[in-house]
């Protein structure tokens, strides 16, 4: 995400959005109900078999014998407290447990359950724990099964790791024993249910407006573009900006490990990889996805992330009449990102030359942005280059915007993107598109 603010919070990270803390008396009060309500649905319910099917139908059969179970053990709340323990153990129940309230906060970007009794949260781009606990590991496992199950995924010793994309369009990853030494791992990771805009970055300070305006024409201008950075640098979320520069008339193929993109032009077709089944078969791979693309008429390809072989064909695409395509890769600065890329095209299993492969590349790729997320949490574009071309067996780049680091004071980096004074060579494709960019953009 791309929300810049920093996180003031100090202190363990409280359920704010539960709205009562759960004290030692109320605590004891939970498990006594929780269990006698699981009791009941379990054995109202054919021993339990169809407990998971309807959650709706389940969550009114739950509210009922709660009520019931308050009624026979004598537990007199108030209107509040009984709201809040009706949510306790709703959550628990038929949701996602102690986690729940943190997937309600829009406040929190990631979560990571490092077992039953570490969860951290990320907000505003810091990590930070909280008081969160599972009761023991089988109550995680517990939650975890509940996650996966509904996806059609298993977790066990025979299949100890999932990643997955839930419904409501969380990507969570699961590893439990032998993989994670230290008890079941889960890490979820949340999006906005509104899509960043440009303006949005801008006001949060990730990129300038002239920056913005050079890249809306690039995009326009069907510049093939990669972004690159680290992990929770913020490159699909800013890949989903730059994708909304993307004419309507065009047709767009969206190709994504987990499906992120959140595109809005009428022509998008959205394609998924799949993973193996239980079984080890069905695998869909990205590269399979990227090559049967070319077979869809697409204007343009968006790949979410290269990773492997896949960028062989990307590279393809770009280089075959499918320019203004984009896609992102994790790398430690635009240069470390095309030598990744040869690495892949190796990946790929073809016998190709070292220079054939550079070649391929410079010729494809015709601009990277580097994202990194700084030290007070925040994400900003800090290099965008322009590849220019080989002399030798090098590939030539220049920098054409630099974030200029200036301080840190307040807990908060100060510094500003700035050009370089350098014009890019693929100026005349805006001349081409009719686009007029003026030189001040570029002037220091």
């Amino acid at each position: 995400m791309f929300t810049n603010r920093p996180a003031m919070r100090k202190e363990p990270y409280q359920e704010a959005t539960t709205g009562q803390a759960r004290t030692p008396e109320l605590e004891r009060d939970f498990q006594l109900i929780r269990d006698a309500v699981q009791q009941k649905l379990l054995s109202n319910d054919n021993g339990g078999r169809s407990l998971e099917r309807d959650t709706d139908k389940l969550r009114s059969r739950l509210e009922d014998n709660f009520n019931a179970v308050l009624e026979e053990e004598n537990i007199l709340y108030n209107h509040a407290t009984r709201t809040q323990m009706l949510q306790w153990v709703a959550a628990d129940i038929t949701g996602y447990g102690p986690i729940e309230p943190l997937l309600a906060d829009d406040d929190i970007t990631e979560i990571m359950v490092n077992g039953y009794d570490k969860v951290y949260v990320e907000r505003f781009g810091v990590i930070e724990p909280t008081n969160v606990k599972f009761e023991d590991t089988a109550h995680l496992m517990r939650v975890i099964d509940r996650i996966v199950s509904p996806i059609g995924r298993r977790i066990d010793e025979s299949s100890p790791m999932v990643d997955a994309r839930l419904p409501s369009g969380y990507r969570v990853n699961a590893t439990i024993p032998p993989l994670s030494l230290d008890g079941p791992i889960l890490t979820i990771r949340k999006f906005a249910t509104r899509p960043f805009t440009v303006q949005d970055l801008i006001s949060n300070g990730t990129l300038t407006v002239a920056l913005a305006s050079f890249l809306k024409s690039c995009v326009e201008a069907r510049v093939n573009v990669v972004n690159s950075g680290g992990t929770g640098t913020g490159k699909t979320t800013f890949l989903n900006v730059l994708s909304s520069f993307i004419p309507e008339a065009e047709r767009v193929i969206t190709i994504e490990d987990t499906a992120e993109l959140q595109m809005k032009q009428p022509h998008v077709v959205r394609l998924e990889k799949r993973p193996p089944n239980i079984e080890g078969k069905g695998e869909i791979a990205i590269r399979q996805l990227v090559i049967n693309a070319l077979r869809m008429r697409p204007d343009r390809i968006i790949v979410g992330e290269c990773r492997g072989g896949e960028a062989l064909d990307m590279l393809q695409a770009m280089n075959t009449g499918h320019d203004g395509s984009m896609t992102t890769i994790h790398s430690n600065g635009p240069r470390d990102a095309l030598r990744r890329i040869e690495t892949m095209v190796l990946m790929a299993g073809m016998e190709l030359p070292l220079k054939a492969i550079r070649e391929q590349v410079s010729s494809a790729i015709e601009l990277v942005v580097h994202l990194e997320r700084l030290k007070d949490g925040s994400r900003k574009i800090v290099n965008v280059s322009e590849v220019q071309g080989m002399e030798g067996d090098t590939i030539v780049m220049q920098d054409l915007f630099v974030f200029q680091y200036a301080d840190f004071k307040n807990g908060r980096v100060q510094g500003k993107l700035v050009p370089t004074g350098l014009r890019p060579r693929f100026l005349e494709k805006f001349t081409a598109n009719g686009i007029d960019m003026p030189d001040s953009i570029f002037e220091k």
